[in-house]
């Protein structure tokens, strides 16, 4: 249609014409287009929080969700996770995203002071820009704002200056980028399972020993030392190569934190709980297959081995597991399917450090708490037993039903329970 024209009127252009006509209409579909992909990133973002336990380190109990203050202890003082909510003033709502990448996979704050590695950016350094960048996305817009103050760290100030971490860093993250892992989510499983494990998961970071300077002693599964069992915090984090889990049972310990015959219990309970619960299914068969890729030639058959050895030798011990432990454990160890965990070849009870085993017992344990789950409590024994009787019914378990580990004395036992190890 012919556009009517007035006489003396000023002739309207096609752009004019385009603008009045057409623009109104597209500023909302517009509108629309981009908050649905801003919402698309944001819940990439906060997936991939979840795989990264950002919520485990940086929120303290009965504490705002990333507000931080949570104490980790440390060979040199005890040091506070930080406020990473988006508030511009105690936490990072002033970091641009380059800032942010920077603090991530660097290990480097906005003002340029060093992060203690307590912070697993040499892991994180394997993750790619566009999860980085999902991230940024996530913690600026998806994250409520929180003004708790940061903490300072309770490290002796002769310990307290940051630049030693630069040369930390020197040494020991060009190790960590040298592995670099960032791979296609397209490509095969065991590779998805790789990236996630040895990138964002973070699992080294408690799997895998320490050296002198706290470094881990490897970075990815070219080394057998990753994932190959360490002391943390008092617990011991089990090897994850050669595990004796079926498929089903590993991906359902990573999903439930039960399994038919196993349970989590310490501080994986809160990885399980705030992390590996929300793995999709195919990142979870992923993390499994990469997991169970590690494993060698060792054979894996369950023991026959009679207990009749353990009781003869054993009659405190077997007596103090008739009384406490064989109602929910049964008096062959195997436990209830999916609920009571079997003792039979049980990582914990078979591990060379007995401290995971000793301080159930002492002080018990709750399954983790995910969807769908009620979580089982298992009773604390320390003061319902002696030290004496403690050591008799831990080397009973780990000598019965085809388990044979060498037994503890009372010392180790005050020694785990008192964290000297």
């Amino acid at each position: 249609m012919r556009q009517s024209i007035r006489p003396g009127a000023p002739l309207m252009n096609s752009r004019q014409w385009a603008e009045e006509n057409n623009m109104s209409k597209l500023i909302p579909i517009l509108a629309v287009m981009f908050s649905a992909s801003a919402f698309a990133n944001t819940a990439e973002g906060e997936y991939i929080a979840r795989i990264a336990d950002c919520v485990a380190c940086h929120t303290q109990k009965n504490g705002d969700e990333m507000a931080g203050g949570k104490r980790f202890q440390t060979p040199l003082g005890d040091i506070f996770s930080t406020n990473i909510t988006p508030d511009r003033q105690q936490g990072i709502g002033a970091y641009s995203y380059e800032e942010f990448d920077r603090a991530v996979r660097q290990g480097i704050a906005r003002d340029g002071h060093y992060l203690y590695p307590a912070m697993p950016y040499p892991s994180y350094e394997k993750m790619k820009e566009e999860d980085i960048r999902s991230l940024y996305d996530y913690f600026m817009h998806g994250v409520k704002p929180s003004a708790q103050k940061n903490q300072a760290s309770e490290i002796p100030w002769y310990f307290s200056p940051r630049w030693p971490l630069r040369i930390w860093n020197g040494l020991f993250t060009e190790t960590a980028a040298g592995t670099a892992v960032a791979q296609d989510p397209q490509q095969n499983r065991i590779m998805r399972g790789k990236y996630i494990v040895e990138g964002p998961g973070h699992c080294g970071a408690c799997h895998t020993p320490r050296g002198i300077a706290q470094q881990e002693k490897a970075y990815d599964s070219a080394d057998p030392v990753y994932l190959s069992g360490a002391m943390i915090d008092g617990w011991f984090a089990p090897s994850l190569r050669d595990l004796t889990l079926a498929d089903d049972e590993l991906q359902a310990l990573l999903h439930r934190g039960r399994s038919r015959h196993s349970a989590v219990a310490g501080p994986m309970s809160e990885v399980i709980t705030q992390s590996t619960q929300y793995l999709t299914e195919a990142d979870r068969r992923s993390v499994s297959a990469y997991l169970l890729s590690l494993n060698s030639d060792k054979a894996h058959g369950d023991r026959v081995v009679s207990s009749e050895r353990a009781k003869t030798k054993n009659a405190s011990g077997n007596a103090l597991y008739f009384r406490y432990c064989s109602t929910c454990h049964a008096i062959d160890g195997k436990g209830t399917d999916y609920n009571v965990p079997s003792l039979v070849n049980n990582a914990a009870v078979n591990a060379e450090d007995p401290a995971n085993l000793i301080k159930v017992i002492a002080w018990g344990a709750e399954t983790p708490v995910t969807k769908g789950n009620i979580p089982y409590k298992m009773p604390a024994y320390q003061g319902e037993i002696s030290d004496e009787q403690l050591r008799d019914v831990v080397n009973y378990v780990r000598g019965a039903w085809g388990n044979h580990v060498e037994p503890i004395s009372e010392q180790k036992i005050k020694d785990v329970l008192e964290n000297k190890h």
